[in-house]
Parts: structure tokens; sequence; C-alpha cells
């Protein structure tokens, strides 16, 4: 019977490539989305236009600029950057930081929503706004407008804000960049790339004359460079006649500067890199064998037939590689393999990289160079060809389902990438027939050939980081030319095995719906079963083809003792590594290919539950998912070490991070109360104490009982066939009357006014957090205020510290207050700066959240916080995932879930009183201050 089906569900599959295999002429022109309205200015400004109702009265802007930081001069280092930032400091219409300040007037959050970003090619300004106002919409052109040919550029301005880029250069410093400065000449070799990083030379922005600013402006931000996207809740003829009235007038520099592309040139020498830091946290191994021509978009209907060939090719040496990773002492933590694009854009290269654990990186080199080797003398095999078109169909065909649910920020992206790089933007329709139409012409010799393509012996680059430290022995040089030079005769063809039959090996008992409930205003329906769970869902349309779930119940590992904790805690996260119903993570991973489900199981402090999606087809999966999560995880030591051996191999050289040491060393000054805190970060003690067997016993007890479990589901469900599901699987799962509670330890943080300094670090950088926590009554009046002092202190912060200091690149406050496992509040400030500000800074944001407690917000500031909120508000109602969120909540907080659509209500009605007072009442007094400062 199975081998019927089996030939049965083949012989569907052919017949409908075979239907689908037309004709094609691969000459034919790649057609544009007929839905975009693409236009060109007589000043050589390019515009692109789509309507899209996703999410609704919202427009996304963009303003592209084809010029970055390659185009910099020697004086210009950093200042296509610099210039980005300028922008938001001021322009004809918004001097100063009025931009800035009406947006957020808006709802629009700077860095949030508001941003930009600088390349070595391109600089690129997002401005999402509302689209329901004229008014809005007109002073978002003008934004636009300003950006492109207004700025003002003061010297004042100019100065104030050297600070500001020069916080960010520091974010930038570290490990990862003192080994790249080491690598970079041979990576992107003989190339003006190599030399034009786009957060430029300290010395450059520290000095560099104003004058040097303006002519960049000058020379690239002109309408021949320049392009205008417009995708959103709009009426397109409006838009296009304001992009015309906003553009028109401006004309190009009589002598324009040409804009050069530059490219990397070939080389007939394999570089090899072998760089080490003692700040380094990890091992990786990069191969690149790059290409000899110049990379060209696609054009034409071959075009787009190689690229499927490329991302074939790319699905099917993952997947081995995947095999690998899942396997037993594995050579690496993660690796792949793909063709694409690197930092220029006429270059691109077959690259091989993997993350390694210490003293493997030659080991994991080896298995790269070996896999594609496997490949070039043995091919794929056609099961792997059949499995990888049917993913690639599976995905195609799952954003054809959703073509009506895009979200605007996808097209945005997609058009400009057709600006910038040439690749045009087709309807989903036309992608996923022609993708029917072209896969049946793709043969597995099209894909084994890609190989020869690929590997080259020259054009080669090889690229060791990782770790400096005593006792670690770095390779050489010669040991790496040796493994990537070995063309070995001896790989066996790979090994294909038999996919399983079924998620689900046992007979499952019989249960039922025992009754229905409906709650009107959420449209919820709660199903009560036999086995006494309960399961809530809603049934939506903001997805096509997205069902989102959870399960959760009280309970967690704050039922067992400290010393059992201790032998559990790490081993959680590892018990799901050896699979389910006799199956590995392989077998269930080639058992799901070409099925959309997943679900993943966790045991938190005080709740245990599982977490998942899946497509409206494929929801049968996930419950069967849901089933062998509950009843049959497998028991496997093996897939546990070497579970261990790859987290250990992640984890273990974090702390020469200094933000990751400051943080175990804060907070370990922090819980020293506490005797189950163990660290942030097992160390080579804590692995010794896990105990794989009394986790996994834990994690059986925690979920022998799915009566004391609520079932969440969010998505386009199809109501019948889901409680036959719901039956079929939760139903049947074991149940019981007994039921837990969320337990309170009794442990708490350290209390009182403290300073924790915690020095490392090679840098010229610090961070700074202060903390403010303790008990309370909980209360959502107070929560909802608590929240609010984050988000305008966030405000103040930033006009401070920032704008008004120069002191950082960025800053943030956070507050909340929460009653499980106990009534408690949580308020804390971060920011990064130099280490000779840290002090200062740190008393500057004491005196903003001073300013709250005394004073309350100011009216502006409030309107800001409320107009963002329900902005916010508005676009979650029509997001799976906040409902299931919200749902979530409800039975944390054991609230109605009418609560869920009172938000905007209660966000209209919070005073800047509410606030002053919840500041006041928790943030007046006791505060943790914790500063990291480089080493001396």
């Amino acid at each position: 019977m199975n081998f019927l089906k089996k030939s049965l569900t083949l012989l569907l599959m052919t017949a409908t490539f075979v239907l689908s295999a037309q004709e094609v002429n691969y000459s034919d022109p790649i057609p544009m989305d007929s839905d975009v309205v693409k236009g060109k200015l007589e000043n050589g400004l390019t515009y692109y236009i789509k309507q899209n109702d996703k999410p609704d009265d919202k427009v996304d802007l963009r303003l592209v600029i084809n010029a970055g930081s390659v185009l910099e001069t020697e004086k210009q280092r950093g200042l296509a950057h610099f210039m980005e930032h300028m922008c938001f400091n001021g322009t004809e219409r918004f001097p100063k930081n009025e931009l800035v300040d009406y947006l957020q007037s808006i709802g629009v959050k700077f860095g949030q929503h508001l941003n930009a970003y600088t390349s070595f090619d391109e600089t690129v300004y997002f401005l999402p706004i509302p689209s329901d106002d004229d008014e809005k919409l007109k002073k978002g052109f003008e934004i636009l407008e300003d950006w492109a040919f207004n700025a003002t550029l003061s010297p004042e301005e100019i100065d104030k804000e050297r600070g500001v880029v020069l916080e960010e250069y520091r974010l930038g410093l570290g490990a990862n960049k003192r080994m790249m400065a080491n690598y970079i000449d041979k990576l992107m070799y003989d190339s003006r790339y190599a030399e034009r990083l786009p957060i430029g030379k300290k010395e450059v922005l520290e000095n560099f004359d104003h004058a040097e600013l303006i002519q960049f402006y000058e020379d690239w931000y002109r309408p021949d460079l320049m392009s205008v996207i417009a995708v959103g809740d709009i009426d397109v003829v409006q838009i296009e006649g304001m992009i015309k009235e906003h553009f028109s007038k401006y004309k190009n520099p009589k002598n324009p500067k040409p804009r050069t592309t530059y490219g990397v040139p070939n080389h007939e020498e394999t570089f090899v890199a072998i760089e080490s830091d003692e700040e380094a946290p990890f091992s990786q191994v990069e191969v690149y064998y790059k290409d000899y021509k110049e990379s060209e978009p696609s054009k034409t209907i071959g075009d787009y037939k190689k690229q499927l060939e490329i991302s074939l090719f790319s699905t099917m040496i993952n997947n081995r590689l995947d095999e690998i990773r899942n396997s037993n002492n594995p050579p690496f933590n993660y690796g792949f393999s793909y063709y694409g694009g690197t930092w220029s854009r006429d270059k691109k290269a077959y690259q091989s990289t993997a993350m390694v654990g210490e003293g493997k990186q030659l080991d994991a080199l080896k298995v790269l160079v070996e896999e594609n080797q496997r490949v070039k003398l043995h091919g794929f095999t056609e099961a792997e060809l059949e499995r990888a078109k049917t993913e690639m169909l599976t995905r195609m065909e799952r954003q054809y389902k959703e073509r009506d649910k895009t979200e605007s920020a996808r097209y945005v992206q997609q058009l400009q990438s057709q600006f910038l790089r040439g690749s045009i933007m087709t309807d989903i329709e036309w992608d996923f027939e022609t993708t029917k139409k072209l896969l049946p012409k793709i043969a597995i010799g099209d894909i084994n050939a890609q190989i020869d393509d690929y590997i080259k012996e020259d054009n080669r680059v090889v690229i060791l980081t990782g770790p400096e430290k005593e006792g670690l022995e770095k390779p050489s040089k010669e040991e790496v030319l040796s493994i990537i030079d070995v063309k070995s005769q001896d790989l066996t063809p790979y090994e294909d095995k038999a996919v399983a039959e079924s998620l689900i090996r046992k007979t499952l008992p019989k249960g039922k719906i025992t009754g229905t409930e409906t709650n009107e205003k959420t449209d919820a329906h709660t199903l009560t079963l036999s086995n006494g769970a309960k399961v809530t869902y809603k049934k939506t349309d903001f997805k096509n083809d997205q069902v989102l779930f959870e399960a959760i119940s009280f309970g967690g590992s704050n039922l067992v003792d400290d010393e059992t904790y201790k032998k559990v805690q790490w081993a959680m996260g590892g018990l799901t590594e050896a699979g389910f119903s006799g199956m590995d993570k392989n077998d269930i991973s080639k058992f799901m290919s070409g099925k959309t489900a997943s679900v993943n199981p966790y045991v938190g402090a005080t709740t245990e539950g599982m977490r998942g999606s899946a497509t409206p087809k494929d929801l049968e999966y996930l419950m069967q998912m849901v089933q062998a999560y509950f009843t049959d995880l497998n028991y496997d030591e093996e897939a546990f070490e070497s579970y261990k051996t790859k987290q250990n191999a992640f984890m273990s050289n974090l702390t020469s991070m200094p933000n990751f040491y400051f943080q175990e060393q804060f907070f370990t000054f922090l819980s020293k109360d506490n005797p189950r805190f163990n660290g942030i970060l097992p160390d080579s003690v804590a692995w010794e104490q896990t105990s794989y067997k009394t986790a996994y016993e834990i994690y059986k007890q925690r979920f022998e009982n799915a009566g004391d479990f609520h079932f969440y589901f969010v998505g386009n469900i199809d109501e019948e066939e889901f409680k036959s599901h719901v039956e079929k699987y939760i139903a049947a799962l074991p149940g019981s009357e007994q039921s837990e509670e969320a337990k309170d330890l009794g442990y708490r943080m350290l209390a009182g006014d403290h300073k924790k300094v915690v020095k490392k670090g090679k840098d010229p950088k610090s961070q700074v957090t202060i903390l403010f926590y303790g008990e309370a009554d909980y209360s959502p009046k107070e929560a909802l205020a608590m929240n609010a002092v984050g988000e305008v202190l966030t405000i103040n912060l930033i006009e401070e510290l920032r704008e008004g200091e120069s002191g950082v690149y960025g800053a943030g406050a956070n507050g909340s207050i929460s009653n499980i496992p106990y009534g408690s509040y949580n308020f804390s400030i971060s920011f990064p700066c130099g280490p000779e500000n840290a002090e200062k800074l740190t008393e500057s944001a004491l005196v903003e959240l001073n300013k709250i407690i005394e004073n309350g917000p100011d009216a502006e500031d409030l309107n800001k916080f409320k107009e963002a909120e329900k902005l916010e508000f508005k676009e979650k109602l029509k997001e799976n995932r906040f409902w299931l969120q919200q749902f979530t909540r409800a039975y944390t907080y054991d609230s109605s879930l009418d609560e869920i659509i009172e938000y905007d209500t209660k966000i209209e009605g919070l005073t800047a009183a509410d606030i002053q007072n919840v500041a006041k009442k928790y943030l007046s007094e006791d505060k943790i201050i914790g500063m990291l400062m480089p080493e001396e």
C-alpha cells in the first residue's frame, strides 16, 4: 500500500510538471511587475510607485542615492556616512532637530521606523508615514526633497555631529575590526573597497574641513543618481504628481563627476589569512572562489532559469551540510555554501563558511572542501533534486498565496535593488507560473555542472579567524593550502537514506471536544477537550498561508530544587536534538521536505510550552509534532553529547568579548544571594554538572499532563478541519485534573543603591546600564504608565545625550511591571559611550529621568508616545503574531481577552500625572549602576 501511495504521489507530481512544461523562449525578457509605475524625470531621477494596502493607511517612502563610500576622496573618508547623519540635522524646511521632532509627533519613531544606511555603493533613506492625511503626505515629500537637495550643512551642526559619528565609529571597534583590517586587502584584492569602509577614518572624521562634506553632497546628491520609491496605501496618480512637483525643478551639475564603478581585480595566487584576537568569541572558516567575470543582472527567461539552478544547487549542498551538522561529533556548529554577491557589485563568489569549535578550523575546512569535491566527483542524486524542487515550489507557492498580503517594505526593497543593480521586480504570479514551467526543464546535469564553474585553483581566498589564547595553536598557511588543493578520488558518493513514513508511530487514543465558548469582542473561540485541555483559536485573514501556535502551562523549572536545577539548566535546550518518534533530526528534515510546519518545546522558569507555525495545508503535521513532543521524545545520549560539544564551542569564548564579560560580571554581582544563578553562560564546570537523563525525566514530567495546558492558534484556519485535528491529536494527549501555578522561590536580586565597575577590553569603549527594580503590587494601569516612562525617557535621552551633548550614538530606556512569579517592577537605562564621558552621561541620564519624576513628561513628548503607540497598535491588530502574544499574555496575567481591543482607549486615557506618579513611586530611590570600562 505504501509503495502504491508513493507511486501515485510521484505520478501526480510528474503530471503537474508535464502540464507546466510548456515551450519557453529563453531569450524573452523578464517582465516587470505591471502594477509598478516607473518613470524618469528629464533631470534623470528615476521613480517607482506601487499601490499596496498592507499595512493600510501607510506608505513606505525611500530616497535612494547611487553613491556611497567608494566614491570618497582620501580627504572624505567617512563623509558619505557623515552626510547621511546630516540629513537628519537640519534642512531648509526642518532646521536643526525639527525633522525628527515632527515625525515623532505623527507616530514615526527615530531609529526604529525613520532610518538610513550608507554602504560602499549607495546611501538610502527610509521614511514610513501615515498615508490617510494629505498634509502628512505633503510633509513626507518635503522631507525627501530636503534630504536630496536642501540639507543646510551649517558649520555648527557639522561640528556637533562629529561626536555622534565618532561614537558610532567607536561601536565598531573590537576584535572583528582588528582582524578584518588584516585580511580585507586579500578579500577585496587591489580594489578601492579595501580602502573605503563606510564608517571612514577616525582622523578624517575628527578633522575634515566643512567644505569637503559640502563638496561630497554637491557632487553625488544629484537627480541622475537618485531614485524615489513609494509603495503603500496610496493613490498612484496623486503620488506621481507629488514626485514631479518636488523633484522636477532640480538640475544636475554642468560638469558632473563620472559615477565610476570600481571592480575587484582577479588574482592567480590563493590568498590565505589566518587571524586571531584575544577578544574574538568564535572560530570561523571562510572560503571564497571569486568569479572571473563581472556580475550581470538577470534580464531574460534564460537568466531566470539559471538563477533557479543556482538556488537549487545551494539548497542541495546545504542540505548535505545540515546533515553533517546534525550528526554526532560534527566538525562545525553550522556550515553553509552558496554562490552570490560580495561587497562589490561587480563580483560574485562561491562561498563556503563554517563556525567551528576551538582547534577545529582545519577539520571544518577539510569537510567543506571535501563536500564540494564530492559533488564534483559524483554529483547530486535525482532524489536530492526532486526534494529541492519541491522545497522551492513550496516556498514559491506560499509567496503566491500571500500575494495580496505582502508587506510594502518587501516591494520597496525589490524596487531599490532594481534601481541599483538592474534586477527586475517581477510580480509573484509570473514568478510562480514561470517557475512551474521551468523546473521540469532543469535536469540533474544542469545542477552538477555548476561546480566546475565555482571551484577554481586561482582567484581564491581562505580566511580563518578565531580566539588568541595560551595553548591554542594557529593553523599555518601551508596546512590550509594542503587541504584546499586536495582533489581526493577516494570520496564515496553521497548516500541518500530512505524517507520516513510518518511523524507518528503509535496508535492514538480517541478524544473529543466537550464544550465551546466564544468571545464576541475578539472573535476567539475556546474549545474544552475530554482530557481537560483548552484550545483557543482565532480565524483571521491577515495572512493567507499562515497559522501560528503556542501551548502554555504554569510550572516550569521553578518546581525543581536548587541542586536539580544546576543539573538541568543548560540541558533543557538540547533535548530536542534527539528527535522524536524514533526519527533523528535528519530523518524529520527529509520527511518535512516540501512541507511547512515546525514546533519547538520549551521549559522556562515558571511555564512550559510549545511554539510553532504551519501553513493551513500542513497544519496537521504541526499537530502531529505536538503529539510527538508530548508523548514520544527520543532519548539519545550521543545526540546530547554532540549538542554539548556544539554549545560549548559557541559559548566557551563569548566572555572574551567585553560586553558579554560585563553582563556576566554585572549580573553575577546582582545575583550573589541567589543559589540558582549559575552565570549567564555555562562554563566547563556547569557542563560537567549537567545531567541529560535528569533533564529528560523532568521534561517528561512537565509534559505528562496536557490537561493543564492551554493551546492557542491564530491564522487562516479551516474550522471544521481544525476541530477534527484537535480531536485526533490534542484531545488524544494524556490529561488529568491536576494543575500547577507559577512558583515564587523567594530569591531576589541585590537590594539597595550600588555601583559596579567592570574593566575589560582594549578599545576605548564603555557601556552604562542603570537599573531600578523591586517588588510591586501589579496594576495594568501602572504597567502601562511604566512602559510610557521608558518610551518618553528614550525620546529625552536621544535629544539630550545624542543631539545635545553629542556623547552617544544611541540610548534607550525600558520599563515594565509584572505579576509572574511575583509582583515586580523593572526599569533600565542603557547606552554605550566613551570612557571619558561615562560618568558625565550617567548623571545627564539621571537628570532627564528626574525631570519626569519632578515635573512629569512634556505634553509634546506624551503626545509623541501616544501617536506612536496608536499607530503601531493599528498595524498590530492585523498581525497574527500580535494576537497570539496577547492571548498568551492574558493567560499569564489571568486577564480578560477583552483587554486586547481596549488598548487604544487606555493609551488615550493615559495622563502626564499617571506617568509622573509611577516614575516617582518606583524610580526615585535605590538604583544599580553598572559600568564597563576598558582595561588600564
